[in-house]
């Protein structure tokens, strides 16, 4: 039986010390001794039905405050504001608490129900042996769920705790913030100067009225507020919730616009910047809405480059880029460029890796300008230049070209505050021939024809982007034209950039425009030798087998798409397969052509072409590449060849889909 062992054990020392003394005195007088042994055994009685006294109150007390712990526990398990349950592992419930009835509607579901029967969305396999938060809604209510085991003995099935709660008010307030969220967009007319020419002032305001007037109805029909700020320029303010409509509906504005053309027949296309407000203040919020405007000229325009939830979104993108009549900024940038050389004490120009005549073409009339400073000048070549090893090596035996060329590896030790790194016919860092040179040497300065990307090189001091440009070395040869009057290019310069625009015009028959005609008249004046680029680009018997081996593997999808691959890993493969894609172009009907290769390692290549109709480079971005929109490139690492061969297939007809499915709107 349970004792007081603490009273007990005082009360015993104390009695000991008692009968000691009543013993001594027993010793001395038995009469005296015997009273008090008789004295000793009362108080030990009394002391033994004391403690039991006290101990059978204890008892009773303890037993009313654990009868009132239950209650109170049992009450505050069933009371509590959320559902408890504990089901096992086939997702039955085992118990649950009263709220889980309320919450169902008042009936309190029974032992060994599936959870699935009244949750559907909580799926008890995906929780089990984890501890977490999942979120799920059920009939218009929203519920957050805290899961963990249950600790149990080992001759128990295990179990697993729910604790659902309520959180509908929550959700909804959520959601009415999420929706309320402002979303600023700059609006421009980004042909704005082509469709005024030539228009009378009678024409010029009803163009715009009816840019305006189309503008306003999309506005107002999604709630949002508009002003003009200059002619052709808006801005305008949309809430989250009608922002959505208007991806749901791929800003369809862009071809609603579209439909409207000057007398001439040019039609009006729009560029829009947006930035979504999340918690940036309004200042940054408008730098972000122009610097998304900018993006979005800078990839020939016709397009909506969107700011939300931290990535940039792209939308439209349809229309060709509109030629420049005149030269007027290739002035302004020319006479720029030369101010920052001239304050450079070396100059270094670089392309993309693995490059192509038009890249190399454009470094070499850099390298012109640069000279006709007196500046020393490099240009950086990565180690995968075997495309352009024929005039390579016409420069190696030139003893003007001494020194000029360069690998990474010869200048892995220079940093300069004040050398000039000139990016050529590209603009993402990653893809450069020498990326850690642009952190070596912070004066940049891009010039290039592809379509602005958003991963762009950092604090550039000019950039030069002219997406309705041919070619790299049409803008090159542009800019030697008004760099100054003792600008000569060598024969060998010439030709180099002759090349580049041969080679990304397909011989004058692709994105050649007036001005593409202007730059090669230069050139030829400056002695471009267009037998000696013929010959540049004649290729070996093993290439021409390889080249038709791969045009015969392809295989033709409705809606005018060619795909072939190159599996071999063949030491010119980039160059066969752009040459096949090019050639691929002139079967009938085909408006695409993209061809897979492999690539040393484990990367694989690919080579887009486009007649025109479509936009390669936006199929191109989805595999971390770009380019122009008919000439764009992409590569893959980690993935099998005949895995990306089959995404971009899909990719590809996903696109020709949707494109025809819009003209064919726009037609009704």
């Amino acid at each position: 039986m349970p004792q007081n062992l603490s009273a007990w054990i005082d009360l015993t020392i104390h009695l000991i010390v008692m009968l000691a003394l009543a013993l001594v005195t027993f010793c001395y007088n038995s009469y005296v001794g015997a009273a008090a042994l008789l004295v000793w055994a009362l108080l030990t009685a009394f002391a033994w039905e004391r403690c039991r006294d006290r101990e059978r109150r204890f008892e009773r007390y303890c037993m009313g405050v654990i009868r009132n712990v239950n209650h109170v526990m049992n009450y505050a398990v069933d009371a509590l504001p959320q559902s408890i349950l504990l089901v096992n592992k086939d997702g039955h419930l085992e118990w649950c608490n009263d709220q889980l009835g309320a919450a169902l509607g008042g009936t309190k579901p029974e032992q060994g129900t599936a959870v699935a029967d009244f949750w559907p969305k909580v799926d008890i396999a995906a929780l089990w042996d984890e501890e977490g938060e999942h979120h799920f809604s059920h009939e218009g209510r929203s519920y957050r769920v805290h899961h963990r085991m249950v600790p149990t003995s080992p001759q128990m099935d295990p179990l697993l705790a729910l604790y659902v709660e309520d959180e509908t008010e929550f959700a909804n307030l959520r959601q009415r913030f999420h929706a309320s969220r402002t979303a600023l967009l700059y609006i421009q007319l980004d042909n704005y100067d082509e469709i005024m020419q030539g228009q009378t002032e009678a024409e010029k305001s009803m163009l715009l009225l009816a840019v305006r007037e189309c503008l306003d109805a999309w506005m107002d029909g999604h709630g949002g507020f508009m002003r003009s700020i200059s002619d052709g320029e808006f801005v305008a303010l949309l809430d989250r919730q009608s922002l959505d409509h208007a991806v749901a509906e791929k800003f369809d504005i862009l071809d609603q616009v579209r439909k409207i053309v000057n007398s001439k027949g040019l039609p009006v296309t729009l560029s829009i910047g947006l930035s979504l407000a999340e918690e940036q203040t309004f200042k940054v919020l408008g730098e972000e809405a122009e610097a998304k405007l900018d993006l979005a000229l800078g990839r020939g325009g016709d397009q909506v480059a969107a700011g939300i939830g931290g990535k940039t979104q792209f939308f439209g993108g349809k229309a060709k880029a509109v030629e420049k009549h005149t030269r007027v900024k290739a002035r302004v940038v020319a006479h720029a460029l030369r101010d920052i050389m001239e304050s450079a004490d070396k100059v270094y120009v670089m392309g993309h890796h693995n490059e192509d005549y038009d890249c190399f073409g454009a470094a070499m009339g850099v390298a012109c300008m640069a000279r006709v400073l007196g500046k020393p000048v490099h240009i950086v070549l990565s180690d995968m230049n075997e495309g352009i090893d024929r005039i390579l090596d016409m420069a190696g035996k030139d003893e003007a070209y001494d020194g000029l060329f360069v690998h990474p590896d010869d200048i892995s030790g220079v940093i300069s505050l004040s050398a000039l790194l000139v990016v050529v016919d590209a603009h993402i860092p990653h893809i450069l021939a020498d990326p850690t040179l642009l952190e070596r040497i912070p004066k940049l300065v891009v010039i290039d024809h592809h379509r602005r990307s958003e991963n762009f090189v950092k604090n550039p001091l000019l950039v030069y982007i002219e997406t309705a440009s041919s070619s790299a070395s049409e803008l090159v040869t542009e800019l030697l034209m008004y760099f100054g009057d003792s600008v000569r290019p060598t024969r060998l310069d010439a030709t180099a950039l002759y090349s580049g625009i041969v080679v990304d015009t397909k011989n004058f028959n692709v994105g050649a425009g007036v001005r593409t005609f202007d730059a090669a008249a230069y050139l030829r004046r400056a002695g471009a030798d267009p037998v000696l680029v013929r010959a540049l680009f004649q290729s070996d018997y093993e290439t021409t087998v390889a080249l038709a081996r791969a045009k015969a593997n392809a295989e033709y999808f409705p809606g005018g798409l060619i795909v072939g691959s190159i599996s071999e890993r063949l030491p010119n493969g980039q160059i066969i397969a752009a040459q096949a894609a090019d050639g691929m172009l002139r079967v009938d009907g085909v408006r695409m052509s993209i061809y897979v290769f492999q690539l040393p390692g484990d990367v694989v290549g690919i080579s887009a072409r486009s007649t025109g109709e479509m936009n390669v480079q936006v199929i191109m971005e989805a595999f971390g590449g770009g380019g122009h929109a008919n000439v764009a490139g992409a590569q893959v690492k980690g993935m099998p060849l005949s895995v990306v061969r089959g995404n971009v297939v899909d990719r590809a007809r996903a696109y020709i889909e949707e494109m025809d499915n819009d003209e064919s709107h726009t037609a009704g």
